[in-house]
């Protein structure tokens, strides 16, 4: 499913940013951009994520920034900055040129303070905090997204049912109207020419049976309690309710095949809509 988390953590020097970002997929990926000095953690930031969630596309960037309040003339070294400025003096000295220093160049990399960022034991932990609030936030988004999902199934699964009650009440009159034109074709038939009337029968009888969709319409009854059972409980449902929803495909297909009402066979065609619609949605289910 779809969502976004971001979280920060902070002291008097760091501030560490998590974003992370998930769309729909059939089985999980997780891209991750971060600073070198996170090289180390990127596995178990990696686990962590495997662990929380099923399934989905994820990016993971983190962003290391100075605290609130601090700039780069924060982490100039003064001791460089003097040692060129004695330089500079001596050179300017010996050559009888103006010294003329531009203060904006002192914030060049080598005038600044080396650190050694690996070596912090509070990064780390930093980037942790940041990582679980993004990870709360990503979570809160996905569910949030995954109600809305809900609905639109249970609205879509309302619309096949409408559909699928039309079926329900004709169910046995389309197999009556098959049965008296078959009794009508033998009695006309029987006018003509000499039949085998108890074979006839016998045979009318194994495909008017044939035809009875009580069975299907059973079966469909189970699948749609066991669909609103598993959207219901949450979770990884995904795949469940993707082979519900296939066998849900192949009863409404025999019913289909079975009638020759025009009534019927339009709410067929509208019952199968609404299952492509259903199956759209539910891909996207953790």
């Amino acid at each position: 499913m779809t969502g976004f988390g971001r979280g920060e953590a902070s002291n008097d020097e760091h501030l560490v940013v998590v974003e992370v970002k998930s769309v729909n997929h059939r089985f999980k990926d997780v891209r991750a951009r971060m600073p070198n000095v996170f090289n180390s953690l990127e596995n178990s930031l990696r686990q962590k994520l495997n662990d929380r969630f099923g399934r989905g596309s994820f990016d993971l960037s983190v962003h290391l920034k100075r605290a609130e309040g601090k700039t780069r003339f924060d982490d100039l070294d003064e001791t460089k900055i003097e040692s060129f400025l004695e330089k500079m003096k001596l050179i300017s000295h010996k050559s009888g040129v103006a010294l003329q220093i531009d203060p904006t160049s002192f914030l060049r990399s080598e005038f600044q303070r080396e650190q050694e960022l690996e070596k912090d034991p509070v990064l780390p932990e930093l980037l942790n905090q940041a990582f679980d609030r993004a990870m709360s936030e990503l979570e809160t988004s996905r569910l949030q997204e995954g109600s809305k999902l809900q609905k639109i199934m249970e609205a879509h699964r309302a619309e096949y049912l409408k559909n699928f009650s039309v079926i329900e009440s004709r169910a046995d009159q389309f197999k009556n109207m098959v049965e008296e034109r078959l009794r009508k074709k033998i009695s006309d038939l029987s006018k003509d020419m000499k039949i085998d009337e108890p074979r006839y029968l016998q045979e009318v009888v194994y495909y008017l049976e044939k035809l009875d969709v009580h069975e299907e319409i059973n079966r469909v009854k189970a699948h749609m309690q066991k669909f609103t059972d598993l959207v219901n409980a949450g979770g990884e449902v995904g795949r469940q309710v993707d082979f519900l929803l296939q066998e849900l495909g192949r009863e409404t297909n025999t019913i289909g095949s079975k009638s020759s009402l025009e009534e019927i066979s339009q709410a067929v065609v509208q019952m199968k809509v609404q299952l492509e619609k259903i199956r759209e949605q539910g891909l996207n289910l953790e």
